[in-house]
């Protein structure tokens, strides 16, 4: 009986010690990522509550408290008249997915996946193949529980045209287990265009 309970006492320090790891390291992505947006990314983004739309101001949104989405032709005219995400569309995407390191995404920074035509023209003109990756369009269906969570919310609200960069913390997107090539805990940015919406 007291082994059963030695273990009984045990396991709140282990289960709390899991829990302050999440406690640490969600607030320290949030701040990073916060950060990144509001100082080092270009153009520097304000948040969305703070906005001056008169000087169509850039700025983010942030989802679920751990997706943060930069829509950069936002203010054109015509947005309003296109197609909007909802969360029954079906939408289809060109897109370039990263390991956010909390650092500017360049032309050199290589994506953990895409689809996008242009990288698969510049690969080939290095010599390079892309693998196993497929460079058609990926279409998403929003009801379906096979997209990952950061990304479903950085669609929402889009519209056809939209030119996005979402930046999400681990929990939204692969959780805390090794995904592929993805370490545990990574937070991502997900560059897309949205081509259509149905």
């Amino acid at each position: 009986m007291k082994r059963l309970s030695a273990i009984l006492l045990a396991l709140p320090l282990v289960l709390c010690g899991a829990c302050s790891e999440e406690e640490e390291t969600l607030p320290q992505q949030r701040e990073r990522i916060v950060s990144y947006l509001t100082s080092t990314h270009s153009p520097t983004l304000v948040d969305e509550s703070e906005v001056d739309t008169e000087s169509q101001q850039a700025f983010y949104t942030t989802s679920g408290n751990t997706v943060y989405r930069y829509i950069d032709n936002y203010y054109d005219p015509a947005r309003p008249g296109r197609t909007e995400v909802t969360a029954s569309s079906k939408v289809t995407i060109t897109f370039r997915a990263y390991v956010f390191n909390f650092a500017n995404i360049t032309d050199s920074t290589f994506p953990f996946y895409s689809n996008d035509p242009l990288l698969k023209s510049a690969y080939e003109e290095m010599g390079l193949t892309s693998g196993a990756w497929s460079f058609e369009p990926l279409q998403i269906d929003m009801r379906s529980g096979n997209i990952i969570k950061g990304l479903r919310l950085a669609l929402l609200g889009c519209r056809q045209g939209d030119e996005v960069e979402a930046y999400m913390t681990y929990n939204m997107a692969y959780g805390d287990t090794n995904f592929s090539t993805i370490a545990r805990e990574s937070p991502l940015a997900w560059f897309f265009t949205v081509d259509a919406v149905e």
